[in-house]
């Protein structure tokens, strides 16, 4: 009886590893952790991937509360942390370029609350909608899955990631926070400003027009119109940053 439970309890250990590394993952990446995948759907498919990956690896068996264990689980979390907030830069790109288009347009004061982000412009959450919809479309949840699986192999349990390398890709990738917002929203914001600059023309040559009563509703028109006929090339950025957020977690963890 005293075998059975400490084999038990070597199991336990040996199945600890991937549950954490998968569960991190799980609460820091987009889709995943909206706040409509609840814990416990959460909990429920760490553990059944952690099931499908236990036979395919050998795992060391660490005592998590020793040293060695406490700086392993630590280790763990941030692969799997590191991960996801390698994506969760893209959705702050989209937020990013939802928030310059409102702004160019007028609706900056036209807000929802989103239940993960908080107060984000109506056209943010457009956005947001939408870069949800390309990322699993394309499967990304689906690779997402895969890579933290073949994760296992290129960073196995006893190698860790907390070295400056990793955290200048991190560093490195969240300019592309702002520069993926700026491509995003380049095509509206450009043609906005041709339109305020004509409007500032008008605004001189006839100086009895008001200005307000004119202006805000042909800016918000012009700019739904134009994120209308740009929406294939805003889709297809979306698309384009979601890929190379995917191809920065490959080279993170080392796979080919």
């Amino acid at each position: 009886m005293n075998v059975a439970a400490v084999d038990i309890v070597e199991r336990f250990y040996a199945f600890l590893w991937p549950m954490l590394r998968i569960s991190a993952l799980l609460l820091a990446a987009p889709v995943f952790s909206l706040q409509a995948v609840t814990v416990r759907i959460r909990v429920l498919l760490a553990l059944a991937l952690s099931v499908m990956v236990y036979p395919m690896f050998d795992w060391p068996v660490i005592d998590p509360l020793s040293a060695a264990g406490l700086l392993e689980v630590l280790n763990q979390l941030v692969i799997g942390v590191f991960m996801g907030l390698m994506l969760q830069i893209v959705t702050a790109a989209v937020v990013v370029a939802g928030q310059a288009i409102s702004n160019a347009m007028g609706l900056s004061m036209a807000s929802l609350i989103d239940p993960n982000l908080g107060n984000v412009p109506v056209i943010a959450q457009f956005l947001l909608v939408l870069s949800t919809l390309i990322f699993v479309s394309l499967g990304g949840h689906a690779m997402l899955l895969a890579m933290v699986i073949e994760s296992f192999s290129s960073l196995p349990v006893g190698r860790s990631l907390i070295d400056q390398i990793a955290y200048g890709q991190l560093v490195s990738w969240s300019s592309m926070m702002f520069l993926g917002a700026v491509l995003t929203a380049l095509p509206v914001m450009v043609t906005l400003l041709f339109i305020s600059i004509g409007l500032g023309v008008v605004t001189r040559a006839a100086p009895s027009l008001n200005i307000f009563s004119v202006g805000l509703p042909a800016t918000i028109v012009a700019g739904f119109f134009v994120l209308m006929v740009s929406m294939s090339s805003i889709a297809g950025r979306i698309q384009w940053l979601w890929l190379q957020g995917l191809t920065q977690i490959r080279v993170m963890v080392g796979l080919p």
